[in-house]
């Protein structure tokens, strides 16, 4: 299909399970190995599995369009073995049309679906340091992207996100609002069990967290998949809020070398440079490297974190945060205009299958599991008076508004055309009503009374 990239890059569908890359740009490839992500990689999180269980025949259809635009030979969907709702709808979908995608169980670890991990669980090559499942001739795409394909080939652009809301609340639930909806309302809707609480917006290991007041403001986005509500100055909280001299305080000073950091790393399990522990040791002289290529050899490894979170919230038993000292170092690398040479063809170590985290022991150690065992079911419409909706909601750059105050636009209708030759996306009205404010971020549009 010649037109494919075109309907995906009109409908503005960017990668809904993580940072939202551009998946035009993603799919303008030829590729071996096509790969549905349906692992979801986080714990609590429940929207891939009410897509896969609601829409496994439109997920099935729209995902061997691409994967026949990819040129693919292989055809996979992955996801965790104990998903077994959603690995009987998606089988039934499979014979029922006879799809040529295999299922590709896994046990329910993290992280799972993470992008390299899943590459290097289906086909037994690591990635790149740095690099793209494309240099080994994979492509990776969610569950949910591929609903939003679907949509696009009925002429649908991206105006809804389906996610799920979960933690104190009454009882976990999925909710289908339009773009822009405030977080506030969702939250609202699932029934906080708290009068004041914190949150997480998306997964608890590497969603970003908001407290009190600052979650006033906060819209539903392409890439919003969850929203973890949690009592004021839960334990992810306060680590989420520890200032970065404290972090490096405590790293100079109670850092024992026990190496756990990077013994459980997900990327140095597959074969990537990358020693947290190394890093860490070496934050005591940090300000006193002078010379670029020294500063290279101790800090350079830390160009390869990926951010998952393993090493400070399950690893390091000194409850440090080797993720946030990685992180930090990555700005100073950049800042010094130094790019750490990549491996290009590294090796998963043969002890990798032995240092996956069971999901059920990391819930327990992010101290979680009174949330844990309930699942959301039911599949709730919400219907906002007003939507404020980002500009820019993906990777990459925004593009040119075409609309201004007054204007009366209809659902569907374009409002940001996504910026020619630049990594960029669409966004379209999420309801029908008149623009109200344009500042810059964001276009609000208040709906109109019948």
């Amino acid at each position: 299909m010649m037109n494919l990239i075109e309907t995906v890059k009109d409908a503005g569908i960017v990668g809904a399970g993580g940072a939202g890359f551009p998946t035009h740009v993603k799919i303008s490839a030829k590729a071996q190995v096509f790969i549905i992500n349906a692992a979801e990689c986080e714990p609590l999180i429940e929207t891939d599995k009410y897509l896969m269980r609601t829409f496994p025949n439109e997920i099935l259809e729209a995902a061997q369009i691409v994967a026949e635009h990819l040129g693919a030979e292989h055809k996979v969907i992955a996801l965790k073995s104990k998903y077994q709702k959603e690995i009987q709808a998606l089988q039934k979908a499979i014979n029922e049309t006879s799809s040529s995608f295999k299922l590709v169980m896994m046990n329910s670890f993290y992280p799972a679906g993470d992008e390299q991990t899943l590459v290097q669980l289906v086909t037994g090559r690591s990635v790149p340091e740095r690099g793209l499942p494309l240099d080994v001739g994979a492509v990776v795409s969610n569950v949910g992207t591929m609903l939003n394909v679907y949509q696009a080939l009925k002429g649908n652009p991206v105006t809804d996100k389906y996610l799920s809301v979960v933690g104190e609340v009454a009882q976990p639930i999925m909710l289908h609002v339009p773009l822009g909806t405030t977080l506030q309302e969702c939250i609202n809707q699932a029934g906080p069990t708290l009068a004041e609480y914190d949150i997480i917006v998306g997964g608890p290991m590497m969603g970003k967290v908001y407290r009190g007041n600052n979650i006033q403001g906060l819209t539903v986005t392409k890439t919003t998949g969850n929203i973890l509500v949690l009592p004021k100055n839960h334990y992810l909280v306060k680590c989420a809020e520890l200032p970065l001299p404290s972090i490096i305080a405590q790293t100079k000073s109670a850092c024992v070398q026990c190496k756990m950091c990077t013994d459980m790393c997900p990327r140095y399990l597959i074969g990537h440079k990358i020693r947290p522990n190394m890093v860490m040791r070496n934050m005591y002289r940090e300000k006193l490297i002078v010379d670029d290529s020294e500063y290279e050899v101790a800090f350079g490894d830390a160009a390869n974190c990926c951010d998952c979170g393993v090493c400070e919230m399950f690893a390091c038993p000194m409850g440090l945060s080797p993720r946030k000292v990685n992180s930090y170092v990555k700005g100073q690398l950049a800042g010094r205009g130094l790019k750490p040479a990549s491996n290009k063809a590294p090796v998963a170590l043969e002890e990798l299958l032995y240092r996956r985290i069971p999901t059920e022991r990391l819930v327990a150690r992010l101290d979680l599991m009174n949330y844990f065992n309930a699942h959301a079911d039911d599949c709730v419409s919400i219907e906002p008076e007003c939507v404020s909706i980002l500009m820019k909601q993906h990777i990459g750059v925004s593009g040119d508004v075409c609309v201004t105050v007054g204007d009366k636009v209809q659902k569907g209708d374009l409002m940001v055309k996504a910026k020619e030759g630049a990594l960029s996306a669409n966004v379209h009205a999420s309801i029908k009503g008149r623009i109200t404010s344009v500042d810059g971020e964001r276009i609000v549009i208040n709906k109109e009374k019948e």
